[in-house]
């Protein structure tokens, strides 16, 4: 709840020094428990909602919803929505990424894209580190897809 808090008072000049002070791996794509996090993270959270393939959940609630569209278009990436909604554990949240200091997904539904990004082999894990690698199959793919560029930029 802070943390969201601290996100609708505006970044501090400690908060803004996150992004800049976290390694440039770390902050293009990562594991968040068992979701995708990061500049990636937040892209595939916006592209989702941007095509209409997420919703919020309903007034007070800070779960979203898969809509009809989404569901076909997630089935035909590989992720079962139907499956997830059986699971004991939420569909889908935003979940503070603390480099972008805006939501990735979380929940279910994340849990189950990471995982079919990696089998995809659209992503890879880094050894001994949460960050992920975007390989050129899943550039290709998420641009399709999404419409947005996976690759980190070059500073």
């Amino acid at each position: 709840m802070l943390e969201r808090l601290s996100v609708l008072a505006g970044a501090t000049a400690r908060s803004r020094s996150v992004r800049t002070s976290t390694p440039t791996h770390l902050v293009h794509a990562r594991t968040c428990y068992d979701h995708v996090a990061g500049t990636l993270g937040v892209s595939l959270h916006d592209a989702l909602f941007a095509r209409g393939w997420l919703a919020l959940s309903g007034a007070g609630s800070d779960g979203y919803s898969v809509t009809e569209s989404g569901q076909r278009h997630l089935a035909e990436a590989g992720v079962d929505v139907d499956a997830l909604r059986t699971t004991r554990r939420r569909l889908a949240y935003g979940c503070l990424d603390w480099s972008e200091r805006r939501p990735h997904i979380g929940g279910a539904l994340g849990a189950a894209m990471l995982s079919m990004m990696l089998e995809k082999r659209w992503v890879k894990r880094e050894r001994h580190s949460r960050a992920l690698g975007v390989t050129a199959i899943g550039a290709r793919e998420l641009a399709i897809r999404l419409g947005f560029d996976a690759m980190p930029r070059q500073s």
